[in-house]
């Protein structure tokens, strides 16, 4: 079996590491080692199933984050949405978003 290669787009990596403070920042963790927990679980579930987790179909109003999606339930209030493109077993990670943000909703 061909290994599967997964790459980020700069706007995904740049958001997911201000994800962090932020998070910490908003008090949603009392420690910045727990944001950075947080960020690395989302991180280890796209690399662990990305190639294997049935992938859906962007709809056409949100086509424009990524030919494809996939979601991590990171607890009960939050699900995260992970847009990329792939070819063969070669993934790109053009967006990622959660429940709470206005573009999510429309899932």
């Amino acid at each position: 079996m061909e290994k599967v290669k997964i790459y980020y787009k700069p706007e995904v990596v740049n958001y997911i590491n201000a994800l962090v403070f932020e998070l910490y920042e908003k008090e949603y963790f009392g420690f910045l080692e727990s944001a950075i927990s947080y960020k690395n679980n989302i991180l280890d579930y796209i690399e662990a199933n990305i190639s294997t987790f049935p992938t859906k179909l962007t709809p056409l109003s949100n086509a424009y984050l990524g030919s494809y999606y996939m979601f991590y339930l990171s607890n009960r209030r939050t699900t995260w949405y992970i847009f990329f493109e792939k070819e063969d077993n070669t993934y790109l990670v053009t967006y990622i978003s959660n429940n709470h943000n206005r573009i999510s909703n429309r899932m």
